[in-house]
């Protein structure tokens, strides 16, 4: 390692960090939505599907993803639709996987309402400070799929999301950019796999994103999967990013990500390895890790924790306090209603 903070220092000041250093990409991850809501601090959206009050998974949609050895709702609403549409073409009866298909999704709709923040309760200068801090950087990659970064690319213009074909999808054939360009490495909750695999955004506007999202046709052809990496092994959230070209398309700019890069409320767990792999492999020369915490040992053992993930790489490695970013300014926090 080229330059390592004593773990011992204190935590740098972002503002005096990027005055010294030219930053052209930001990874972030759940703390900057925590920093807004405290609802989006959930472990496992899985678990929350088990127990949410209305319409929990049961035991018949449990054992779908028991059957898959997966917890990704990706993954699971599209191998039942697949199915369905396989035994209709069959002419075999469709019915059992189309209603574990809207069964399965209602839970998640569920569980996604009840840790979501509701878009009236969305400060607009919060919007507009979150969009002030992304459009500084050349590239955001975010792993987050809740919504507070694309309702504030739609308060504020100027950030491609690279969705740029007339019915709002993704092609691979045009990605250039000479803005800021944002990337869902985990998709979102405003993206939706097609039937032949390509991405697309929804089409609202933003007050009525959230409420879109809990739209659960009973037709008789299935609606669109949500394309979003929700959890589960590494294995699985690579298998699912391989099989989308948008998703691939976000992870390899990653991998081949240059300069510096600031990591802000990224945990990088054990269940993002992929992310850790992929950073490894970059050609990052900078790179600035946010670190929240109470306790001085608390502080230096993340940030010990950090060092050890990038350790052996040829890279400057600075620790700043999380809430001197943009991102983590206390002001942005919403109450959370009980």
């Amino acid at each position: 390692m080229k330059d390592f903070q004593d773990v011992d220092a204190p935590l740098e000041d972002w503002s005096t960090l990027r005055d010294s250093t030219a930053f052209n990409g930001i990874l972030i991850g759940n703390g900057a939505s925590r920093a807004v809501w405290e609802d989006f601090s959930y472990d496992s959206l899985f678990e929350n599907a088990r127990t949410v009050e209305e319409k929990p998974l049961s035991q018949s949609e449990l054992s779908v993803f028991e059957a898959m050895q997966t917890r990704s709702f990706e993954q699971v609403l599209g191998a039942l639709k697949t199915t369905s549409r396989v035994n209709k073409a069959l002419a075999i009866s469709s019915a059992a996987p189309r209603n574990r298909y809207y069964a399965i999704k209602e839970a998640l709709i569920n569980t996604i309402h009840g840790v979501h923040i509701p878009w009236r309760l969305v400060q607009p200068s919060t919007l507009v400070t979150i969009h002030q801090e992304l459009a500084s950087y050349s590239t955001v990659f975010t792993s987050n799929y809740d919504l507070l970064n694309y309702w504030s690319i739609l308060h504020v213009p100027g950030i491609d999301d690279l969705f740029r074909n007339a019915d709002a999808s993704f092609d691979l054939r045009n990605t250039a950019s000479d803005t800021t360009r944002i990337l869902y490495l985990h998709g979102g909750l405003h993206l939706v796999r097609n039937l032949d695999g390509t991405a697309r955004r929804l089409p609202t506007t933003d007050s009525t994103l959230l409420s879109s999202f809990a739209i659960n046709n009973t037709i008789k052809t299935l609606d669109d999967v949500p394309l979003f990496v929700s959890e589960g092994k590494v294995e699985e959230k690579l298998k699912t990013i391989r099989s989308s070209d948008y998703l691939s398309f976000c992870y390899e700019q990653l991998l081949n990500h240059e300069g510096a890069l600031c990591i802000f409320g990224h945990d990088l767990g054990p269940q993002d390895t992929h992310l850790v792999q992929a950073i490894r492999q970059a050609r990052v020369k900078t790179l600035a890790i946010s670190v929240f915490g109470r306790s001085e040992a608390f502080i230096r053992q993340q940030k010990r924790r950090y060092a050890g993930l990038f350790e052996g790489m040829d890279v400057q490695l600075r620790f700043f306090a999380a809430r001197s970013h943009a991102l983590g300014n206390p002001a942005l926090s919403v109450p959370v209603e009980r």
